[in-house]
């Protein structure tokens, strides 16, 4: 006699991936359990903090903008920028083709289908700089969702809370899986600890007290729990040799419960875990000077203008510049020897480049204001911008070169890696003449002026991303002003290595029979459809899609 059930199937981790299979499992008309750690607050994951940046291809909105975008190029760019290179890629370069047909097909209807909007001006992210089959997307791809990342998680919780309320799902909050439940090789459900309730904000933290033991059983699991990014020892055991020694200080992107747990416990019950030191870590963090968990990073998304230097005060070298390789400008960074490098602009610079990641940075966009979105293109400093000048750290104004630079060296002195090197005002006035001087002619040897031109000649850059080549020092275009810039935990791109139905692969590369895996935890897809790099505006589109499979294809294994 079969062992009662209690339910179709179990999902742990409420985040965006989760959400996902959690509706394609409703509308299988499968019962549900959704477990997650946290309280009923943190209900869409990391999703809810993004900006909400969606890889279309081929999109109306690309088409509106004269941008010609195609499956190949788009693929072409993909594989430029994944770089697989490993007996493992078989699965997720698999992945990474069926995304990118995904993102050229049905992804856009299929959201839009759920009442999913875009912002008509699509970004530019990750412009890469070294040739048409190396890193980086050859024409605008990222797509800014109309709510940011509250508006993509919003449909799928809608669906989740009316299964809820029917009775065909089972919200279990402050439930901690712990282990999965394996017999005779077949995952057969998760047990671990009920932790104390909370009224915790959103990714604060939380009490990890243990008020009892649970048990459920099902059909299959799902495992959606994320990456491990918000543990900064997982990350430096995790760090690759080829990107240098890991950052002594690093900022977190993700709050602390970002732990990894998920993918320890699928590898004990047999699965697969591949590619864990492929990461996605930004090179633009900020601390955040309204903190909401322990360490917490903002990301600027910058234009192309503002002249990057390293801790010691040398330019980067090309095409290192703003927006066009992150993990090619981490990897040259940590080999200075310090934790931290420089933007130097302006206020006319910083008024029309700077886009801060997260959906509480950007509150037009995730109110949905048009009015407040127009203002953002005509008015002055955003006002999320103007609150860091004011407020932020690693900010820094000054009238004059000599001022600026001299609290460049006070804050550096700050910089918890202890060798702090001083800068010479003389140097850095040096490199900002030398730049400026670029700018007389509508030709330039200087790779960022050309860059910086080239943006413009995109009308979506032209109106709210890049400003006009000017030179930094123009006094009317002032004050001047310095960023301190450091490592900002993110994204695990590798994980648990799955099939094209999400099931979790073991050792001898058979499925692990009941365990599927989706989002983070499954490096977005077959354990690491990215490869070494991203493209930008695929993570959350690897946790939609990802997540749809799994819940596809968990809910024909559970209706069996």
């Amino acid at each position: 006699m079969q062992p009662t059930k209690d339910a179709d199937v179990i999902v742990v981790g409420a985040g965006l991936a989760g959400l996902v299979a959690t509706a394609e499992l409703i509308d299988a008309g499968r019962s549900v359990i959704l477990v997650e750690q946290e309280g009923e607050g943190s209900l869409g994951g990391q999703a809810w903090w993004s900006f909400g940046g969606l890889f279309l291809v081929d999109s109306p909105e690309q088409r509106r903008l004269r941008i010609k975008d195609s499956v190949e190029l788009a693929w072409q760019d993909w594989l430029g920028t994944a770089g697989f290179d490993r007996p493992e890629d078989y699965w997720p370069r698999r992945w990474a083709e069926a995304y990118v047909h995904f993102a050229a097909g049905e992804k856009r209807s299929w959201l839009h289908g759920m009442g999913h909007r875009i912002f008509p001006v699509v970004g530019w992210a990750e412009r890469g700089g070294y040739g048409a089959t190396g890193p980086g997307n050859s024409v605008p791809r990222f797509h800014i969702t109309w709510g940011t990342g509250p508006g993509v998680t919003a449909p799928f919780e809608a669906k989740v809370r009316d299964g809820a309320d029917r009775g065909v799902v089972r919200l279990a909050f402050r439930h901690r899986m712990e282990e999965l439940t394996v017999v005779n090789g077949v995952v057969t459900g998760i047990r671990g600890a009920v932790l104390e309730p909370t009224t915790a904000a959103r990714g604060t933290v939380t009490s990890r007290t243990r008020a009892g033991d649970f048990e459920f059983s099902a059909g299959a699991v799902v495992v959606t729990t994320g990456g491990i990014g918000g543990d900064h020892d997982l990350v430096r055991d995790a760090w690759p040799e080829r990107l240098g020694s890991p950052p002594h200080t690093m900022l977190s992107g993700v709050p602390g419960h970002v732990d990894g747990r998920g993918i320890t416990a699928s590898a004990a019950a047999g699965g697969r875990v591949i590619n864990p030191d492929r990461m996605w870590h930004y090179v633009e963090g900020i601390r955040n000077w309204n903190p909401v968990w322990p360490n917490h990073g903002i990301r600027i998304l910058p234009g192309p203008s503002s002249l990057w230097l390293d801790a010691a005060g040398n330019r980067l070298p090309v095409p290192l510049f703003p927006g066009f390789d992150t993990l090619g400008t981490l990897e040259h960074l940590r080999t200075t020897g310090h934790d931290y490098s420089w933007f130097i602009l302006n206020k006319a610079i910083i008024r029309k480049e700077f886009a801060l990641s997260g959906s509480e940075q950007n509150p037009d966009l995730t109110g949905k204001s048009v009015r407040d979105v127009l203002g953002r293109a005509t008015a002055g400093i955003p006002g999320p911008v103007q609150q860091f000048l004011d407020h932020g750290e690693d900010f820094i104004t000054a009238g004059s070169v000599e001022e600026l630079v001299a609290g460049m060296n006070a804050l550096a002195k700050d910089s918890t890696d202890g060798q702090a090197p001083v800068l010479s005002a003389e140097a850095v006035r040096g490199e900002l003449v030398a730049r400026d001087r670029e700018i007389a002619n509508p030709f330039s040897k200087d790779s960022q002026v050309t860059a910086i031109r080239g943006a413009r000649s995109y009308l979506g850059d032209r109106l709210i991303r890049t400003a006009a080549p000017r030179p930094i020092l123009e006094p009317k275009d002032g004050p001047l002003i310095a960023v301190r810039l450091s490592v900002l935990t993110r994204k695990t791109l590798g994980g648990l290595e799955t099939d094209l139905d999400s099931r979790v692969l073991g050792a001898a590369g058979e499925p692990v029979p009941g365990l599927y895996a989706a989002g983070e935890a499954a490096g977005f897809g077959g354990g690491g459809m990215h490869g070494y790099r991203s493209l930008e505006g695929t993570f959350l589109g690897g946790c939609l899609f990802s997540g749809r499979a799994a819940g596809r294809a968990a809910g024909r294994a559970a209706g069996r």
